[in-house]
């Protein structure tokens, strides 16, 4: 059921040879990253990298629970085919898996210390994550969620296991603690980009390229940016249509129509893009004050140009 969850074999087993039904590894990408950007072996970091890939995924299992979710990349949820106990159990699995890894670091030459110190980061990142979910889930019932809140939310839930890559990726990869709180900081705002731009992707995305149906945020009254925005930004009449769609416990498909209309009016989703360019300008602003290699700078400015408009 792990292996199904991750995208490496079918519900009955079978090896799947297709990428399609398995995640973007970009939390471990970015260790790994990190590390190699700074002059070291990236394969040294290959215990932390994998740490938070099922951190991350231990994550995903509980939220179709939560957010009653039946499919996640192109394929039923583990829930939806083994039912929550068992889903509960596998997400547990993983957890613990990841709590294992990062100590493996010293087989990689890794010092002791240093092994310590990316533990108790990623112990720290998962704490914070599940704190950001915990507020995500009350914004739910909330109808004064403004974008301080949700900024602090999703820089938790998001940007936590984003900044913990490149940092726990920086500690293995150099002995500079300047390098490594810069990089630190630019994987949170890298966190708060990539969130937004799925808020985005959430309301406005297509379907069969993210594997969700078109506006289901809305249908679950998630407080995504582009929602947090139109909420403080329209008046009169709009903003009355939005409170009373978000006041439902289940909006009907004429109340999704109804926000959806309130956010083109306001110009929510070229604000929530311009949201995340920003936060995407910041993090390669922080590695501009980094030595890292040569190459590292362009190919980092390459992957926050992607995932800033990325569709999927």
């Amino acid at each position: 059921m792990m292996a199904y969850h991750m995208g490496w074999m079918d519900a009955s087993g079978q090896v799947m040879e297709s990428s399609a039904t398995q995640g973007k590894a970009l939390r471990p990408t970015l260790c790994m990253f990190a590390c190699d950007s700074l002059g070291g072996d990236c394969s040294r970091a290959v215990p932390a990298a994998s740490a938070l890939e099922l951190i991350h995924n231990f994550s995903l299992v509980h939220d179709d629970i939560q957010d009653g979710d039946v499919e996640r990349r192109h394929q039923p949820t583990v829930w939806y085919l083994w039912g929550e106990p068992m889903a509960l159990t596998v997400g547990n699995a993983l957890r613990a898996a990841a709590d294992a890894s990062p100590l493996r670091l010293t087989e990689q030459g890794v010092p002791t210390t240093k092994a310590l110190r990316a533990s108790q980061i990623l112990t720290e990142g998962c704490l914070s994550m599940i704190q950001g979910q915990c507020m995500d889930l009350s914004f739910e019932g909330r109808l004064d969620i403004g974008p301080a809140d949700y900024l602090d939310m999703v820089s938790k839930k998001t940007g936590a296991l984003i900044r913990c890559g490149t940092e726990m990726g920086a500690l293995i990869g150099c002995n500079d603690t300047a390098s490594t709180v810069l990089y630190a900081s630019a994987g949170a705002h890298l966190g708060i980009a990539f969130q937004v731009r799925d808020d985005v992707l959430g309301i406005w995305g297509d379907s069969e390229v993210t594997g969700k149906a078109s506006g289901n945020d809305i249908r679950r009254r998630k407080k995504s940016f582009p929602i947090v925005y139109a909420m403080e930004t329209a008046s009169g009449a709009a903003r009355q249509r939005l409170l009373e769609a978000y006041g439902k416990d289940t909006p009907e498909e004429e109340d999704v129509e109804d926000v959806l209309t309130v956010l083109d009016d306001v110009g929510a989703e070229s604000y929530a893009h311009q949201m995340a360019v920003d936060q995407g300008e910041l993090a390669s602003g922080e590695l501009r004050k980094i030595p890292v290699e040569p190459w590292a700078q362009a190919e980092f400015d390459d992957l926050v140009q992607f995932l800033t408009a990325r569709q999927h």
